[in-house]
């Protein structure tokens, strides 16, 4: 059986016979002799069972069959070469790029560097997904994503095969609205209503366990995925929420609400992009958007530990404008 590299090659030939209209010019353009040419059009003729060309006349010109074969065969070609490109990691990055977001970073801000990512590369498509760590992980273990944005625990990776790329680290901030009476104490949380993420979200299974090794448990009032929606919940005055530092410093939120601060409360984080082995010519482009987070998380200051009052309305400014 001829096998598949040989078919093509052969396909090939017979694509530029009909460019120069005789075998010696297929032979000039692919440098090779005459008689590999004939070699490969007969190898064909014979793989296809049936004959290419009217050799009754000279120099042999395509038949009607031949023609029908020849306009496949460019298409095919064609193919194999935008297949070529998808796996080199030389080529412009250009198609679909699949990209999926933890729910707590699916935030306006991103959009930012993926205009960068776009207008650098604009054959590139993005497409994107808010999902929990766990689906995001699945979906692209499963060849459903190709890259994905994550909060990890400090020290914890994605699963292997999966690489991952620590981008930056956060913290979580336990955050009341400005007019909230909540106080920076385990007793006054435990009786306060509270906005989280719904089960699955480990900075809510960190808190859970903050909260029992104090002796109480949270009272959730309400379980919200989408992290703008949570912010206007906690701003509202619905409860108090758990919301990353980075995110309220990109929003500009920092004084429209005020950072509690429970003892031996500290919970950091780690950005990660999480991605697959081999991305062919997406390299340049998932390196390009990695480069984007990065700065964006730098220029939300999160990255370096900041004092408890960098972030939120300082406590004593609030308790001033209590009623006595």
């Amino acid at each position: 059986m001829i096998q598949e590299a040989s078919v093509l090659d052969d396909l090939r030939a017979l694509v530029e016979f009909a460019q120069a209209g005789s075998i010696a010019g297929a032979a000039k353009r692919l440098f090779r002799t005459p008689s590999a040419i004939t070699r490969q059009v007969q190898r064909l003729e014979a793989a296809l069972g049936a004959e290419l060309l009217d050799r009754s006349i000279k120099p042999p010109r395509l038949n009607s069959l031949g023609s029908r074969v020849l306009e496949q065969a460019r298409d095919l070609l064609q193919r194999t070469e935008t297949l070529k490109s998808l796996t080199s990691s030389d080529a412009e990055p250009h198609g679909l790029l699949r990209i999926g977001f933890t729910h707590p970073l699916a935030e306006g801000t991103l959009t930012e560097p993926i205009r960068m990512l776009t207008e650098k590369y604009p054959k590139i498509r993005p497409r994107l997904l808010s999902e929990i760590t766990s689906e995001l992980f699945n979906r692209l273990l499963s060849g459903e994503l190709d890259v994905a944005v994550v909060l990890l625990s400090v020290g914890r990776t994605a699963p292997p095969p999966l690489l991952t790329t620590i981008i930056a680290t956060d913290r979580a901030a336990i955050v009341q609205g400005t007019a909230g009476t909540v106080t920076g104490d385990w007793k006054s949380l435990g009786r306060a209503p509270w906005v989280l993420n719904p089960p699955g979200c480990f900075l809510r299974a960190y808190l859970i366990d903050q909260m029992s090794r104090a002796g109480y448990t949270p009272m959730i009032a309400a379980e919200i995925h989408n992290i703008h929606l949570q912010l206007a919940f906690v701003q509202s005055g619905y409860g108090v929420g758990l919301l990353p530092a980075s995110f309220l410093a990109r929003t500009k939120s920092r004084d429209a609400v005020e950072v509690l601060h429970p003892p031996s409360f500290d919970l950091q984080m780690s950005v990660a992009m999480v991605r697959v082995a081999q991305l062919g010519a997406l390299e340049k482009a998932v390196g390009l958007l990695e480069h984007g987070f990065r700065q964006l998380f730098e220029a939300a200051g999160i990255s370096r530990p900041a004092r408890k009052a960098s972030v939120g309305v300082a406590v004593n400014r609030r308790k001033a404008r209590r009623p006595k």
